[in-house]
This record gives structure tokens, sequence and C-alpha cells, in this order.
């Protein structure tokens, strides 16, 4: 029992030195135009259900540093397209009992995925759930192609989820809440608030209360996910927002929940409605 109350004496502290040691930095003043020709919106108001929170959102791109944020506006610089090509080999190449790609029935990516990712996670009717892009995948090589389920999380995945995303880069965010799908919102917002681990922190503690802070060496987001799946310079690879989400629970020291399981896809749901009315940006880059 002492020990235990030590490591929530513990705990404790270390949240409160989070807070108390960050240094304020305003998100910059920036305007992203990729490739010269396509300019996002990763400033605008908030949606109606946020309205008596915030009065802006703001892609996590205005919190990162000039390199960063550069990087991202030239395809040729930013590596996460590199992981779009390996997508698209994906996309046309035929695997399954079946012997079909995902051209076989959609089509080239570019026209048929185009504004895709702008509306997911969504209340599938077949399904009787609220779905993600990855769910959606998985069961058309299941059912459509005869072929092995990937990974949730993996980098199969990964990769096809950044091809799809990288179609409707600058279509706006507009994920359904109302529904068959409020349920699972109100889930997602309920975890959104809900204090976790040892350090007895909630996504809103860092992402609505202290973002704007540097905390850490690292400058803390308002936590949008327009902009996955995001190469993170950290680890050097492309990051699913379950891995991500998975990553944050877990710095709270409390058990985390699996990439695919139905509290991330209420999250993912909720933390995107967040988002609504930032444009897509997919594959992004983040520290």
């Amino acid at each position: 029992m002492k020990n235990r109350s030590l490591k929530v004496i513990g705990g404790v502290a270390a949240s409160l030195m989070l807070v108390v040691t960050s240094l304020s930095a305003e998100p910059v003043d920036d305007t992203l135009t990729v490739n010269e020709e396509m300019t996002l919106v990763t400033r605008t108001a908030a949606p109606a259900h946020l309205s008596d929170i915030m009065d802006e959102v703001i892609s996590g791109w205005h919190f990162r540093g000039t390199e960063t944020r550069a990087m991202q506006a030239d395809d040729f610089d930013n590596p996460g397209m590199i992981f779009v090509e390996a997508g698209e080999d994906s996309w046309n190449t035929a695997e399954g009992s079946e012997g079909k790609s995902c051209a076989d029935c959609h089509g080239d990516a570019a026209d048929s995925m185009k504004g895709v990712r702008a509306t997911y996670p969504k209340f599938s009717e077949a399904a009787g759930k609220v779905i993600t892009v990855e769910n959606q995948v998985n069961d058309c090589r299941e059912n459509r192609m005869g072929a092995e389920k990937w990974k949730y999380a993996g980098g199969d995945m990964v990769n096809m989820t950044a091809l799809i995303a990288s179609v409707s880069r600058g279509m706006p965010v507009n994920v359904a809440i109302d529904g068959p799908a409020k349920e699972t919102w109100e889930l997602g917002k309920e975890l959104y608030y809900t204090r976790t681990g040892q350090l007895e922190l909630s996504c809103a503690n860092c992402h609505e209360d202290n973002y704007g802070n540097m905390i850490r060496a690292d400058h803390l987001s308002q936590g949008q996910i327009n902009g996955f799946p995001v190469y993170r310079l950290k680890n050097t690879k492309l990051n699913s927002v379950h891995a991500r989400f998975k990553g944050c629970v877990r710095d709270t020291r409390a058990e985390t929940y699996s990439p695919g399981s139905p509290e991330f896809v209420a999250l993912e749901l909720y933390v995107a409605s967040r988002g609504n009315g930032l444009s897509v940006e997919g594959p992004s880059v983040r520290n």
C-alpha cells in the first residue's frame, strides 16, 4: 500500500510539473501551400459542437518549426510521399483467391478515392457500426479480394491509408457525428475527457487546456488528426492515428487499448470531428 501511494503521489507531482514548467509559444502565423499550387486550410472557425470551448481549430502544422513546415510544403521533400508510392504499388497489385487488385474494382485511386479520407470514420450500414478507413480496406481485402487482412497499424495498411489521404489533400474534414454515429461519438468524447494513468491526464489536459505550451522540449498542438498518417521525425516512419493514440495513452502510464479497438475507433471519430473544416493534409510531417 505504501509503494502504491508513493506511485500515485509521484504521478500527481509529475503531472503538476508538466504544467508548471511549460512555456508559452503561440502557433506560427504561416500559410501551407503544397507544391506552390494547393493552399490548405490550416486554421478555421471551430465546428459548432466546439464553439463553447474554443473559437478556432488549428492544424498541428502551425506548431512545428520552420524546416519541418517546409518539408510538408513540397512533395519532393516530404518523406511521407515515399510511403504513398508504396501504397500505390499495393493498390495495383492483384492478391487473394479472387486475383483482384484495388484498381480492378475502383480504378485510379486519384479519382475513386478523392474525398474518402475527409469523411471517415463513418457509420456503415453494412457493418452496423462506425468504421475507419482501415476497417474498410480490410473488409475489401477479405470479402472482395479473398486476401488476408492486414495488421491494423502495420506498414502495408499505413501505406494504403497514406495513398487514400493524399488524394483528398485540400478537401475539408467533414465527419458526421449525428444519427447512427452519435453513440460512438459520445463514447469518443467521454474517452477524450477521461483522466487515465498514474499521471491522471486526459487528451483534453494537453490538447485543449495546454496547446501552445512547450512541454518537455516539445510544442503542444491541439492534437488534430487531419494530417494523418503522419511522418514523425522522431521515429523516422509513417504513423497511424491509432498508433499515436496508443503512444499518448501509454505516456500517461496507463494500460492502453489496441489499434482498431472499439474504444480507439470512437476516439478517432470524436477527435476527427474536432477538426471539421480543416483540410486533409496526410501524409503530413511532424516532430
